[in-house]
Order: C-alpha cells, then structure tokens, then sequence
C-alpha cells in the first residue's frame, strides 16, 4: 500500500516556528519517490537531519519495490514528473539511462561531482548516451548511490566460538559448518528462493558466479549471450540446491526476504546471505540474537573467489522538471555524500555508500561490525543486468528458478526452460542472439 509521509522540520515546536523554518528555507521543497525496505529507516532519518540541517523540505513517496518502479516509469513519460528524485535499483536503473529519461547531473551545475569517497559500483553512476555503455570513463554522471545493498554472509558468532568453527570461504565450508550447526530448532542455513520482482534470481548470484555461470552475460565485443544454462550455472545452482536441501530451511522456495532475516533475527538460522539489516539484529525488541551475528563476504569456490551482486540504490534527477526542483534535488545530494551525513546514515541503522565511512574507526566498534564485512565485498561486487530489457528477462528467471527450488521443474529443465524464453525477448527486443546448446 502506498502511504506520503511529508517531513517537516522536527526542530519546530510551534506554528511560527515552522514559518520561521520555511522561510529560512534556501531551495525548494522536492519529493523523492522510494520503496519501503529494510533500510528506508535509515534514509528517513537522513532526510530527518537534512531538514533540520538545511530547513529544506522533503516529501518521501514510499512504496512497494514493483510500486515505485510503476511510479517512476509514468512519472519520466509525464509533462511533468511529480518526483525530483528517482531512487532507482541496480535491476532497472538501465531503463532509465537508455530511455534519455535522466538528466546529466553537471547539466545542473557543472561543479557537481562524485565524491572520491563514494563508490560508483561498478561505474552504474554514468551512462555514455553515444556508446551505450556504463562507463565513468566518458560517459556522464546521472545518478548518486543511496543505499550498497549488497549480498553478504551472516553467521551466528556465537555458535561458531562454542563449536570451534572458522569463518567459511567456500560454499563447501560454509556446507560443512551448516551441517555441523544444524538441529532440530535451528536451520543450518536460510535462503531467500521466493518468486518476486528481484528476490530469488538476485540471491542465487553468488552461488552461479562462483561456479563460472550467469544468465546473460555482455561479452567484450558488446555483444551479449544468455548464460543461464551454462554449465556453471548449472553447477552453482546445485550447490545452492545441495543446502536447501541437506541444511536448509524446509520451504526454500516460499522464503522471501523478511522471512530470511526473521530467521536470523529469532535464532532460527545459523546462516544467511542477505543485504545487512544490522540495527534490526542489534535492537532488543526485535532481536533475540543480539550482538550474536557476525559478518563476511559471501563465500566462492576455490577456482573463482567471492562476488556479491549489486543490488544498490541510485538517486537521479528526471529531466521533466522545472529548473528550481533541480537545483534543490542536487542541494540534497551535495549534502547526502557529505561525511557527517553518510556517518548519520549508518547510526541510523543503514548502510552508507562512502569508502571512508565504511574503512573508519566506525568499523572498529561492535554496533558497526558489519562495515568490514561490507568494504572487503564491494570491490568484487558485479553489475547483474546491463540491459533495458532485464525486467521482462527477471520474469522469466524468477518463475523458473523458483520451481527448480520447489521442485516443480527439474533443474536442468528449468534452465533450459529459461534460456529458451530469455533468446526470445532478446531477439525480438533486436538483439542478435543465437539460442544456446541446452544442457543434457
């Protein structure tokens, strides 16, 4: 259900301190649109200080992750947006870039610039309209990170110490230490295998890059290839398989995210690979594991290291809107990469998106333990879909991986399955695609 929420300075006890606060106020009040997730607190909070900070105004349209997009896809086709800032995920920012919907931040003020302390992701910040390519090397600055969101390991800290285990960086270790953690009240893992808008087929990443797959796969001549049934795809979906199955949760394929955090939170899982909910498993009244979790990488194989899907947020300023709106979203992104912001963002229980946050004397205390976890994953965290179409082609890979969980579809089948219908949206969408061999 789609709720507003307007944010009004939280310094202002009366009506005459409010006016006193607008009328301070030095750009115009903007609207970001947004989904609800485990760290939209955290931004709240952020959007919060930046009004008592500034005396600007901020209106947060929050919505479910399909909502926005929704949202987001009339509001750049519109005479006018009614959003200033888009918040945009890493499976369908391309859209956004290819379509001219976005408009180049230093077109507003060519002063702007990314932070050298804030991440690019694997250059999705840039769009090189001429070349269609990503690239910061050429290509212009459309967007600023808001959220990292990517996959890493949580495993319980305590159990580990009590059973004499270490920190797993293989899947084969991590199975070894599950099977050695699993009892009859808690699972030995928990994996998301629920179908959704982005839920399973991003969380089976690091299990099929590990193993050499993909699902489609830009090759160095720009060219691309459906990989999903690839041998090692194929591979490292039976590695995800062989846990579900041996030490896992008993309906991997009903698990959505929350049930997967829920897991943890409650002392029901000895593992998970999920974005970081740290201020969830910390907090005494929502937590009976606190201070318990502890934090790594997601694990590989012992030919390909650990590589964690970009599931990160990204805020661009639509074209479609009058120049004042435009200066003032980018007042609020000036001010969002700043150290004291992003240092907020993290105390407010989310995950800030500056390498030298992350890297600080932050890292060192026990409330921020996951920042190193964080910082050692994300320069091996990969782009999954560079194309416009990923949306239609998430269509197919959530309903197929997820009846390869459940058992609905034999594996192999499935992938089949899937590389089939994949060949077909991307030939008819004009891309120049042979079907691949399927798997036998």
């Amino acid at each position: 259900m789609t709720y507003h929420r307007k944010l009004f300075t939280t310094l202002a006890a009366s009506s005459v301190a409010m006016t006193a606060s607008l009328a301070a106020a030095q750009e115009a009040p903007i609207t970001i649109v947004i989904n609800q997730s485990p760290w939209f607190p955290g931004f709240q909070a952020v959007v919060e200080k930046y009004e008592e900070d500034t005396g600007n105004t901020v209106e947060l349209d929050v919505n479910p992750f399909a909502g926005s997009l929704e949202k987001q896809r009339t509001a750049v086709r519109a005479d006018e947006s009614p959003f200033d800032l888009l918040i945009m995920n890493a499976g369908f920012f391309v859209e956004f870039y290819t379509g001219g919907f976005m408009q180049p931040l230093t077109d507003i003020d060519p002063d702007f610039a990314l932070s050298e302390d804030i991440y690019t992701f694997d250059d999705s910040t840039c769009w090189n309209a001429e070349d269609k390519t990503i690239t910061c090397d050429g290509g212009d600055l459309l967007s600023v990170p808001v959220n990292p969101n990517v996959l890493i390991l949580h495993y319980r800290q305590d159990l580990y110490d009590e059973a004499g285990l270490s920190v797993p960086t293989t899947w084969d270790e991590l199975y070894a230490n599950a099977q050695a953690l699993q009892t009859n009240s808690v699972y030995g893992i928990s994996q998301r295998g629920q179908r959704g808008t982005f839920d399973v087929t991003y969380d089976v990443f690091p299990y099929i890059w590990s193993h050499g797959g993909g699902i489609v796969d830009q090759q160095e001549d720009g060219s691309y290839q459906v990989t999903i049934n690839s041998p090692g795809t194929l591979a490292g979906m039976e590695t995800y398989l062989k846990l579900a199955n041996d030490v896992g949760h008993p309906s991997t394929a009903g698990q959505t995210q929350t049930n997967v955090i829920q897991n943890m939170a409650t002392g029901r899982a000895a593992h998970i690979n999920s974005v970081p909910a740290p201020g969830l498993f910390d907090d005494d009244t929502k937590s009976m594991v606190v201070g318990q979790v502890g934090y790594a990488p997601p694990p590989g194989t012992a030919e390909i290291p650990s590589a964690t899907p970009l599931g990160h947020w990204l805020a661009g300023v639509p074209k479609n809107i009058a120049d004042d709106k435009k200066q003032a979203a980018l007042a609020f992104l000036t001010w969002f990469q700043t150290d004291e912001a992003q240092r907020a963002y993290a105390e407010a229980g989310s995950m800030p998106v500056s390498r030298a946050v992350l890297t600080s004397e932050m890292a060192d205390q026990p409330e921020y333990r996951w920042m190193k976890a964080m910082a050692e994953a994300l320069p091996n965290a990969r782009l999954t879909f560079t194309f416009p179409e990923a949306t239609q082609v998430l269509a197919i890979t959530e309903l197929r991986f997820n009846q390869a969980i459940g058992g609905e579809m034999d594996l192999k089948e499935a992938l089949n399955t899937a590389a089939d219908e994949i060949t077909r949206v991307m030939q008819d969408a004009g891309y120049d695609m042979p079907a691949p061999e399927p798997l036998q």
